[in-house]
């Protein structure tokens, strides 16, 4: 079993996940929790193929995956900032409408033809790095590229800079942010909107560069929600998510080749000739997604592991409190 593979094979399948999870970072850092993001996922990947298809263009399936994400992510955002309705409801609600979009549109897509994948190359002297250049620089796809730079870039932005500090104060004490002068109700719909548009961005690269192709509900294998799970994994940091996403891509990855046909450390493979072992391993991303999850949910635990204060709590104005 060559681990070098398994692991240059995670963190590829891993951007999608970290596109996902940097997305609901910028939505929950603001105050929005938004579950929707598998609907949103399902929408990107869709979208990206079908006008992949259509065009021939890969990025313009990539931006059309990007910009249609982003405006069903407003549907959150008008319900629950604006109508201030529960962000838990209205964020499955969007996963369900996201789901039954993409089916309907989608319908057929499937047998619709083939696209290239998303150009790959390797990087020179970085991909001659001992254990780490063939891991991260050996001929990754371009997304993955993009995933490095994103990581950096979204943590000095929450962390270090104007914006982002006036992201973290509508997320912690929106009432003081509104006091001096900053616009809670915009900044929120911003972050969940950037929120959506990377949840597509994930979506796109499923279908455009990890298993290209359309295939219905399917197509996200639930990684939407283990990206939620995610967030909270990593604490609301960026540099933490991408640890966590390519650790996941690579566990992902380790199960299918451990179920395979294979011989295991030299010995009769038990994944592959006892298929119950095969659902265990499947279940065991899931299980973790839901142990932090229950976990996360804790108003103690969640205060430990630095939650935004006001996550979830939707914001009146000239109301007391957060």
């Amino acid at each position: 079993m060559d681990f070098i593979v398994i692991l240059q094979a995670g963190v590829a399948s891993g951007t999608v996940l970290l596109f996902a999870t940097l997305g609901e970072i910028f939505a929950e850092r603001s105050g929005v929790l938004n579950l929707g993001v598998e609907g949103m996922m399902l929408i990107g990947a869709m979208s990206a193929y079908s006008v992949t298809i259509a065009t021939g263009n890969l990025w313009l399936g990539v931006l059309t995956a990007i910009l249609l994400a982003g405006l069903l992510s407003q549907v959150h955002a008008f319900i629950t900032i604006t109508l201030q309705a529960d962000q838990v409801v209205s964020g499955l609600a969007l996963t369900f409408l996201g789901v039954g979009i993409s089916l309907v549109l989608g319908e057929g897509l499937s047998k619709a033809g083939t696209v290239s994948l998303m150009p790959s190359f390797s990087i020179p002297l970085l991909s001659q790095i001992p254990l780490l250049g063939p891991i991260f620089f050996k001929e990754q796809s371009v997304l993955v590229y993009v995933g490095y730079l994103l990581t950096p870039l979204a943590w000095f932005y929450i962390n270090r800079t104007r914006p982002g500090m006036h992201l973290r104060a509508v997320g912690e004490y929106p009432a003081a942010a509104d006091a001096l002068g900053i616009n809670v109700y915009r900044l929120r719909y911003l972050y969940v909107f950037m929120g959506g548009m990377l949840a597509g961005l994930g979506g796109a690269t499923i279908s455009l560069a990890i298993s290209p192709g359309w295939f219905s509900e399917m197509t996200t294998g639930g990684q939407g929600w283990i990206a939620v799970g995610l967030v909270i994994f990593a604490q609301w940091n960026p540099l933490r998510a991408a640890v966590g996403s390519y650790a996941f891509g690579a566990l992902r990855r380790l199960i299918l080749d451990i179920q395979g046909p294979t011989m295991l450390l030299g010995l009769r493979n038990p994944f592959y000739y006892n298929p119950y072992w095969g659902f265990f391993l499947q279940m065991i991303p899931y299980a973790f997604t839901i142990i932090v999850l229950v976990i996360g949910s804790r108003e103690a635990m969640r205060k430990r592991l630095g939650a935004p204060a006001a996550l979830g709590t939707p914001y009146i104005r000239g109301e007391r409190g957060l």
